[in-house]
């Protein structure tokens, strides 16, 4: 028992350590006068452009919010779209504290004010989830299709052709033998992942069989075009970022989803990744600097302060 406690506690602590030593890590990296500005980009951001990308932020949690009854409805359940809202962003606001907290929270939130039972609730959010990483995955790949040529040209001017067809031949040696060990295998952890790959092409085939299966993908569109757009909107806020193409967008919005689920709310590690994607494109480092601080600071502000609301709504509030 003592031992698990002191694993849990791990897995709390350990994400918001490495935030914290990231965020010291990236600041103690600049000199004081590129922190000065820094500041000063900052402080100089056109306040539109961050207003716009807040009105994107709450179409999308709404959107969010809307699609959710897609998936109670077949059970039998329905929730109110304010107490969805209230719920979605009440999962924002515990992940920025708790990393993969938020999934948990939601149910509970939604449990409390619709009555709909934890269980179900759950399961819908690891359902949607799988939506939301097939999005991802969709998305890596049209960033991977128009940044071709310049990965390419990467290629051609790093790669040792020898050594790289050598590399790809083993890779799919591992790759074959790797299927076949995830087939057959029943080692405890090579089951799970099994059942976690069985898991997402059952929550397709799910998704596709549900009644409103086109309204359900429609906002899932939505929500994801909503998320790229509030991204590419602060880019206007750096000078230097200002006409930036599509694919480089796009590149740079995957490699910062999955900074997000790195840390708590992807503290530090969300503005190195930043500074890293924008450097490989021939971008200035202030720039990455200048955008990654903008657009998590405003975006973790947000998730805080409106989070922050709709918990003290749910869990305090409505029990008066």
């Amino acid at each position: 028992m003592a031992y698990k406690k002191v694993i849990k506690a791990f897995k709390i602590i350990l994400p918001l350590a490495l935030g914290v030593f990231l965020m010291w890590y990236w600041l103690g990296g600049m000199t004081s006068q590129e922190r000065v500005n820094l500041w000063d980009t900052i402080k100089n951001a056109n306040p539109l452009w961050i207003g716009i990308s807040f009105i994107f932020s709450i179409l999308s949690h709404a959107s969010r919010a809307y699609r959710w009854n897609f998936m109670l409805e077949p059970m039998g359940y329905t929730s109110k779209f304010g107490n969805g809202l209230a719920a979605v962003m009440t999962g924002y606001f515990a992940n920025t504290f708790v990393l993969r907290s938020g999934e948990v929270l939601r149910a509970v939130a939604i449990q409390r004010t619709d009555k709909i039972p934890f269980e179900k609730a759950f399961g819908t959010v690891v359902s949607e989830r799988i939506a939301d990483l097939i999005m991802l995955l969709l998305i890596m790949i049209t960033a991977v299709i128009l940044q071709s040529t310049a990965l390419i040209d990467l290629f051609k001017e790093k790669a040792n052709p020898i050594s790289s067809i050598i590399s790809l031949a083993i890779l799919l040696v591992i790759g074959i033998v790797g299927l076949r060990i995830l087939k057959k295998s029943s080692h405890p952890f090579i089951v799970k992942v099994r059942n976690f790959g069985l898991g997402i092409l059952e929550g397709v085939k799910s998704i596709l069989s549900m009644k409103k299966n086109a309204a359900f993908i429609f906002h899932t569109l939505f929500i994801w075009a909503m998320y790229i757009a509030m991204f590419w909107i602060v880019t206007l806020t750096v000078p230097g970022l200002q006409g930036i193409s599509t694919g480089v967008t796009l590149a740079a919005f995957v490699i910062g989803a999955f900074a997000m689920s790195a840390t708590n709310a992807g503290m530090g590690a969300y503005p190195i990744a930043m500074v890293t994607i924008f450097s490989f494109f021939g971008y200035d480092e202030a720039d990455g600097n200048a955008f990654g601080s903008i657009i998590w600071g405003t975006q973790t502000i947000f998730n805080i302060l409106i989070g922050g609301i709709c918990a003290l709504y749910v869990f305090v509030i409505r029990r008066r």
